[in-house]
């Protein structure tokens, strides 16, 4: 699946083009130095989730729709949090990765033992559990979204970052 998050004034838009020839666009306000879409991407991918935001819109859900999904599947938010549903866990999960990737990116990073901390805290104010996360993997993901960050940055408004989901 082609993704193109496309940079804007105020709102970025993603596009995105299905395998099936489906298409799906939304627009989203701006948050941070990157878009938190993008982050999603980078965690889901390097640890395969197939359930996740992306995962879901491959399979046919609009981005937009995604939190709805989690709403419906007893998840209104971390401070609201019920023991969800099975089938949104993955979602609840690369949520909760996804901030703490975002406030490393807006601040400064911390050790691993830290991180992980943090990111278990996260997942139990969520009733979920944490997923395999290796040392390697944070790694990967942290450099990832440094490559990707600095090509953001460079950006121009009306430009786009094309990705790709497998």
């Amino acid at each position: 699946m082609d993704i193109a998050i496309t940079k804007g004034r105020t709102l970025d838009t993603i596009e995105v083009s299905r395998p099936d020839g489906s298409l799906a666009t939304t627009t989203f306000p701006k948050k941070g130095l990157f878009p938190h879409d993008a982050v999603h991407l980078v965690v889901e991918s390097e640890l395969q989730l197939t359930a996740g935001f992306w995962g879901r819109v491959a399979a046919g859900s609009a981005p937009e729709d995604i939190g709805s999904i989690t709403s419906s599947g007893g998840h209104r938010s971390s401070s609201r949090a019920q023991t969800p549903c099975e089938d949104i866990v993955e979602l609840i999960q690369a949520e909760r990765l996804v901030e703490c990737f975002e406030a490393e990116m807006w601040s400064e990073r911390t050790d691993l033992v830290t991180f992980l901390q943090v990111f278990d805290a996260a997942c139990a104010q969520s009733n979920i559990k944490r997923p395999k996360l290796s040392e390697q993997s944070v790694g990967k993901i942290r450099k990832k979204l440094d490559v990707l960050c600095a090509r953001w940055q460079r950006l121009g408004i009306g430009e786009s970052l094309v990705l790709f989901w497998r």
